[in-house]
């Protein structure tokens, strides 16, 4: 399993001194690099089949009937499945987050059964001998469909005019209100309110590998394996096990190198139920690998929100209170985290901010379009946008330079931990753990020369209109339940460590060597990260939320002290001397002087190290062997909360409403940073992904549901070329005291105000021609859309 990575085979010698906090290059980079990592796609084995997904062309249909007579007799088919196939055994796919009541009434099967609910829904699934002639045999299965009026918006899905889901009788999947303060006393009493619509597009994740899975049942340990898991492996094993009728521990999910995530990679989805079942049908192993039309039109989307959104304040600008509503489009089905977007876009619509009076009503709706799921800062991405757009509104109202009116009102670090109330109805009050707020906004406009870039005017030497952005967010990190971390010594001298936390390329292997480098002291050169396997720790929760470094890094830490303080009783006890007599240094146990201060020095014990013990342990001594292995839980009792601010500056070109991005920074405090080169590269690739979204990525359906942006020629991305100016500080000001590490998450931070920060710019440099940014993405065609609008109202046309 090449998700096994030693870092000793990979790095030179080490530097003394702590491991942590060094700027080390990712020890998988040597693999990335060098041709030599391993894919799904990759893998081969013996009489292998290769699957495909026969999907809906339709946004909307029943299904009359289904024949794959033809498909079948394609020479090299071996088997079509359909609905009939699946039925004695499907269950539908369960919810992992946000559980609202009403979900379970939208939830998917793997296939279709009498009705389609958005383009791309499986419908049958083709095995056959070779991926060619699968992809022949797809269009030779014939289904029989009957066309019905899909459901394309929020608008049309609460009015309820065509059901998305005839039985459940309504296509609100769910509706709810949180508040906290007074809400109506405090919005009665204001002396200024301003309310405005906002809308955010639907985006794709992206990443670089699409999804895929390997699935083959061992016959002879009976156990059924499956290749190209990834995210969160022990909840899907537990739910694939309880479908098939198995023990858990005979199904193992196993992880390999992964070309990215940004959280859609590695839910339940179809596939993870339809491949493993062919699999297990047929007896031989399946594969299945997406394409990129397929990621387009069936993996999660994300993002897609309206709200209308009202601001108080006082006359000198500070915030009384804000309230909202929320309508969230989910598509066709609630997948297993698809209620997370519009409610975190409620939890975190105050920001961090002091906002005593708010109250926020969401609406989860279904409609005829993809399912959605979480993609990098969901909820947060979208909220801020709303909110700092409204406080630039409201700036701009009340005279107000943007500056001014969020120091007035960010949260200090005296007002630490801060109350931001239960405004998630899943889950209890939070609070915001420690920060500085105020000393990040600061930060972000001295290192911008935010009062010399508003000294240039609005209007360039060339014509082009400029204009500067801020917006701040707060954003949580570090989420529960829990992680198991477990550590064993080996006697060739290193250190297996292993944990439940996937990888995507974020540098797991490297960053989890550098904390138990520090706990054992000893080089990183020592330690190999086994991760991928729901077959190393007992239990665990994966990856997301930000959380690996936070929960399972912490649980190896513990992991760790448990380790010296066993090993260091068993030399005790073999050497018949207190523990409290027994130094412990690089890796080996010491007999304390009995004078130190007359110059005496510590006394290597022998069997003393780690692999001398490990050594006893192989040659049968239990005793020795209990000693070398350790594993631990690091339970999450409340989460951790990252912040930061975006400063912008664009210049846009009157003619065309091309933007160029002149400037970009983002600033976030993490607490600590275990390895701040991978901290940097994570933060400039998150806002790079934030500002190309902002710009370039959408997914756009027609009145009909057809998605329409469903090939890279139309849904554009950004490229590195596309946005050279980025600059990304990190800070270390206010570590979390909720670890051990001090850490906060560290990835979404980038993302997560891009949008906020690049509206507030583009609005500022428009706003002589009066066009007003409330509509995301700023494309060059939306943007002279509403430039000429503007002008036709001002009649300068």
């Amino acid at each position: 399993m090449n998700a096994t990575a030693s870092v000793a085979a990979q790095r030179g010698a080490a530097a003394g001194g702590p491991q942590v906090g060094r700027a080390l290059p990712r020890t998988e980079d040597a693999r990335f690099l060098t041709g030599r990592a391993i894919f799904v796609d990759d893998l081969k084995r013996p009489g292998q089949l290769h699957a495909v997904v026969v999907r809906s062309p339709h946004a909307h249909a029943r299904i009359l009937g289904i024949d794959a007579s033809r498909a079948l007799a394609l020479p090299g088919v071996v088997a079509v499945y359909t609905w009939a196939d699946i039925a004695s055994i499907a269950q539908p796919i369960p919810i992992r987050l946000a559980p609202l009541e009403g979900f379970e009434r939208y939830l998917q099967y793997p296939l279709a059964n009498d009705r389609v609910r958005h383009v791309g829904e499986p419908v049958a699934l083709v095995v056959a001998d070779d991926r060619y002639v699968a992809e022949d045999a797809l269009d030779l299965v014939d289904v029989e469909y009957d066309t019905e009026p899909p459901v394309t918006d929020v608008h049309q899905a609460e009015a309820g005019g065509t059901l998305v889901h005839p039985d459940a009788g309504s296509n609100i999947a769910a509706r709810y209100t949180v508040s906290r303060g007074d809400p109506e006393g405090g919005f009665g009493r204001a002396p200024y309110r301003r309310r405005e619509t906002f809308r955010c597009h639907r985006q794709a994740a992206l990443p670089m590998e699409t999804r895929g899975l390997l699935a083959e049942f061992d016959a002879r340990q009976r156990v059924l394996r499956i290749w190209g898991a990834a995210k969160v492996t022990f909840f899907n094993r537990r739910w694939l096990a309880k479908v098939f009728s198995m023990e858990e521990s005979a199904v193992e999910l196993l992880e390999l190198d992964v070309g990215g995530s940004f959280g859609v990679r590695g839910e339940l989805y179809p596939e993870d139920f339809l491949v493993p079942f062919a699999a297990l049908s047929l007896g031989r192993p399946v594969k299945w690998i997406e394409d990129r039309r397929e990621h387009l039109l069936a993996t999660n989307h994300s993002r897609e929100i309206e709200c209308t959104l009202e601001i108080a304040c006082e006359a000198d600008g500070r915030f009384i209170g804000l309230r909202g509503r929320v309508l969230g489009d989910l598509g066709a089905y609630v997948r297993t985290n698809g209620g997370v977007v519009p409610a975190k876009a409620a939890q975190f619509m105050p920001g961090p901010y002091r906002m005593p009076d708010c109250a926020f009503e969401v609406l989860a709706l279904i409609t005829n379009k993809t399912p959605v799921g979480t993609y990098r800062g969901p909820g947060r991405y979208e909220a801020n946008f709303f909110r700092e757009r409204l406080i630039d509104l409201a700036a701009a109202d009340l005279g107000i330079d943007p500056a001014q009116i969020r120091r007035i009102n960010l949260i200090g670090p005296d007002e630490m931990p801060f109350p931001n109330g239960q405004l998630c109805p899943y889950e209890p009050a939070i609070e915001f753990d420690t920060g500085d707020y105020p000393m990040a906004f600061e930060r972000a406009l001295a290192e911008t020369g935010y009062g010399d870039m508003l000294k240039v005017g609005n209007v360039a030497d060339d014509g082009r209109l400029l204009g500067v952005g801020l917006a701040c967010f707060v954003e949580s990190s570090g989420a529960g339940p829990s992680e198991t971390g477990r550590i064993k010594a080996r006697p060739d001298g290193g250190i297996d460590l292993f944990t439940a936390c996937s990888a995507s390329g974020q540098g797991h292997e490297t960053v989890m060597a550098q904390i138990v480098a520090d706990v054992l002291d000893l080089p990183i050169e020592a330690f190999t990260l086994h991760h991928g396997s729901t077959t190393l720790v007992e239990f665990g929760y994966g990856t997301y939320h930000s959380r690996a470094v936070v929960v399972g890094g912490s649980a190896l830490h513990r992991a760790a002290e448990k380790l010296v303080a066993q090993a260091r009783a068993w030399c005790a006890q073999h050497h018949g001397i207190e523990p409290s007599m027994i130094d412990y240094r690089a890796g080996r146990f010491l007999r304390r002087a009995d004078a130190p201060a007359a110059g005496g020095e510590s006394v290597p014990l022998h069997p003393g190290t780690f692999a001398e013990i490990a050594t006893l342990a192989d040659a049968g001594d239990t005793m020795a062997a209990a000693a070398i292995e350790a594993v631990a839980l690091f339970e999450v009792k409340k989460r951790t909360y990252t912040y930061g601010t975006h400063v912008a500056q664009v210049a846009v070109d009157p003619e065309t409403a091309e933007v160029e991005l002149l400037r970009f920074l983002a600033i976030e405090d993490i607490g600590r940073a275990v390895n701040p080169l991978l901290v940097h590269g994570q933060a400039i690739g998150a806002a790079v992904q934030g500002i190309g979204a902002t710009f370039l990525d959408e997914l756009v359906y027609d009145d009909s549901g057809q998605l329409v942006t469903g090939t890279l020629a139309d849904y554009l991305v950004a490229t590195a070329t596309g946005f050279p100016n980025i600059e990304v500080i990190t800070l270390e000001a206010h570590p979390s005291k909720l670890n051990p590490l001090g850490v906060k998450g560290a990835g979404e931070g980038g993302i997560v105000a891009t949008g906020a920060a690049l509206g507030n710019a583009v609005a500022a440099a428009l706003a002589g021609l009066g066009v007003k940014i409330t509509d995301l993405p700023l494309s060059p065609e939306r943007l002279a859309r509403a430039m000429r609008e503007a002008r036709n109202r001002a009649g300068t046309n």
